[in-house]
């Protein structure tokens, strides 16, 4: 029987020239979310809501692949002035948004509303019917991060949209042009965003190898295993599981700023997939919440107060 080796922290920096460094997002990714999601809802305590997700990755993976309104290349001009200054090229605060992203997400409202739990018409109608203005307001307080001014209840529709939108244009760039940066490794280096959990691959030539996944653009960026996503620790890591030890989806956590991250291993379930396996394992926040860390994470599919 053939097995995968995982490369242990010394071994990968070993290694450390033929690293990928940063990994763009798969033209099937949210295809290949909505059919995790659709595996894992039976029988789950939350498989109503992972069920919903689930319709909201279709409607994401058509959006994908359907033209944009305008183009969705980056200008070379503006590449190169990150590049100068260390930025991030799709960093919110220095791209327009497509105007086109409001229609989008009241025709997401529509879509779903048939289907959606009686709990989510209320917030679907607010989406089909509310004001640019609003919307926008929406945009910013969510790509910000600003929950007293994101209505949370329908936050996960406004990213969906969003998420389509710099993922096509994450898509587009060269990996081999955009610096990660060793003092802002926490944060995408395509688009500035927070991961949602990090994975440990199973294919290619990153096996073996951890990945940061970006919460908004989907993009992987490579980090050395044992070590803080957050504050580059790598004194006392613990990874912390909710009953099995030798679980696939495990808590990464840190003595010096009292944060953790979750941590796929596709080595040991290939079907992992970020965003489905981390809003299905909402035990394990509840653990590491109770053992007073506090997440570095974020999922734009289940955001809180």
């Amino acid at each position: 029987m053939s097995s995968t080796r995982i490369l242990q922290p010394g071994e990968i920096e070993s290694f450390s020239a033929e690293i990928p460094r940063l990994l763009r997002p798969d033209a099937q990714l949210f295809a290949t979310r909505a059919e995790r999601l659709r595996r894992i809802a039976p029988g789950h305590s939350l498989g109503e809501y992972l069920t919903f997700v689930a319709a909201i990755a279709d409607w994401q993976q058509e959006a994908l692949a359907m033209p944009a309104d305008r183009p969705t290349s980056v200008d070379t001009a503006h590449l190169a002035r990150c590049a100068e200054r260390d930025v991030p090229p799709l960093a919110p605060q220095g791209l327009i948004r497509d105007p086109g992203w409001r229609n989008q997400v009241r025709a997401l409202a529509e879509r779903l509303a048939p289907t959606a739990p009686a709990q989510a018409q209320t917030v679907l109608e607010r989406l089909r019917t509310g004001h640019d203005d609003w919307l926008e307001t929406q945009a910013e307080a969510l790509l910000t991060l600003d929950p007293a001014n994101l209505d949370i209840a329908a936050s996960a529709l406004f990213a969906a949209v969003l998420q389509v939108q710099w993922t096509r244009l994450a898509r587009t760039l060269d990996p081999s042009r955009i610096a990660i940066q060793p003092t802002e490794r926490h944060l995408c280096p395509v688009c500035g965003s927070h991961p949602s959990v990090s994975v440990v691959r199973s294919d290619g030539a990153s096996d073996g190898l951890r990945y940061l996944v970006c919460s908004l653009c989907a993009s992987q960026w490579y980090l050395e295993r044992t070590k803080c996503s957050n504050c580059d620790n790598m004194r006392a890591i613990g990874y912390h599981t909710v009953e099995n030890p030798d679980s696939a989806i495990r808590a990464e956590s840190c003595p010096e700023c009292r944060t953790y991250l979750k941590i796929l291993y596709q080595t040991l379930n290939p079907d992992l997939e970020p965003t489905a396996d981390d809003l299905a394992s909402l035990a394990l926040d509840w653990l590491m919440s109770e053992e007073g860390y506090g997440r570095s994470g974020i999922n734009l599919m289940l955001l809180q107060s």
